[in-house]
């Protein structure tokens, strides 16, 4: 089974940040920008079994692990790739020379990436979940599986033809004319975004289709709450785009998903996390049995 290596902080490369950058001017040359690398705490040599993890390999992992300062990171740094020489030696130690895989979009792994992936799919064995697991899980997290409440609603926008007081204004007032002769009619309110909506939806009779809370900006969002279904706003709403004579079609409540949909889910939720465990818990064991200098790994005393 194929599992991401950066679970346990080995540091892929495929799934890292880019670098932050610094500008030409900030960088002191004139050649573009360049990776921004703070310079390394006095710390000691960083060995793992008599292999010198160098400054200059942490100064360039650092910018993976942010921290609240630069001595945690360049400690995180260090850690990460003292982990990554522990896993290759153990698998050079064993010979194991698989084949490199490729991700969904084709990319094929560094030879170290592939090294690590093997030895960890060799020897880390999570457990796997029971259907008691699976059940207390979804119990105690119900809330993960709910649906979201849904608002099917349309709007007509109104837009000042200007960004002053008086254009503001006057399109309220064309709003409010617009929502007293409409109504409640479905149709005519159809036919008023056709004509009147500044919005593309008017194209769609003003539909914004099923919108899950908190998708629109939250003046829209607070006027639909407001609302029976089937009915429209009497007083116009105001976002920083103009005037909305909002209608809500219907609401359509959340539901809990029943536990037999979200088993599988819930099963590879578990494992996965049973996974991450054991691995940590291989290289505490990788670590304990070797030859550590100026780091230390969790576990491993």
């Amino acid at each position: 089974m194929s599992r991401r290596l950066d679970v346990i902080n080995l540091g892929d490369p495929a799934q890292r940040p880019a670098p932050k950058m610094m500008s030409s001017c900030e960088s002191g040359g004139c050649g573009g920008p360049e990776p921004m690398l703070p310079p390394p705490p006095s710390f000691g040599e960083v060995r793992v079994n008599g292999v010198e993890i160098t400054p200059e390999a942490i100064a360039e992992e650092i910018q993976h692990h942010p921290a609240p300062d630069a001595e945690t990171a360049w400690v995180e740094a260090a850690r990460a790739l003292a982990v990554r020489e522990l896993l290759l030696q153990e698998a050079r130690r064993i010979g194991l020379a698989p084949e490199a895989m490729a991700d969904d979009a084709g990319r094929i792994e560094v030879e170290e990436d592939a090294v690590i992936r093997a030895l960890l799919e060799k020897d880390v064995e999570p457990a796997a979940p029971s259907e008691t697991e699976c059940q207390r899980y979804y119990e105690s997290h119900l809330d993960r599986f709910n649906t979201a409440e849904l608002f099917e609603a349309a709007h007509i926008l109104i837009e000042p033809e200007a960004e002053t007081e008086e254009a503001w204004c006057s399109a309220l007032e064309r709003a409010r004319n617009i929502a007293r002769e409409i109504g409640d009619d479905p149709a005519a309110f159809a036919s008023a975004a056709r004509t009147h909506s500044a919005c593309a939806s008017a194209k769609q009779d003003g539909s914004l289709g099923q919108i899950r809370r908190g998708e629109l900006v939250g003046e829209i969002q607070a006027g639909l709450e407001r609302l029976e279904a089937g009915t429209i706003s009497r007083e116009p709403v105001r976002s920083r785009y103009g005037w909305h004579v909002l209608r809500l079609h219907r609401r359509i409540g959340g539901r809990t998903m029943p536990f037999e949909m979200a088993r599988d889910r819930i099963a590879d939720m578990l494992e996965a996390r049973s996974w991450s465990v054991e691995a940590a818990r291989y290289v505490a064991s990788l670590a304990a049995r070797s030859s550590l200098e100026g780091i230390t790994i969790q576990g491993s005393a």
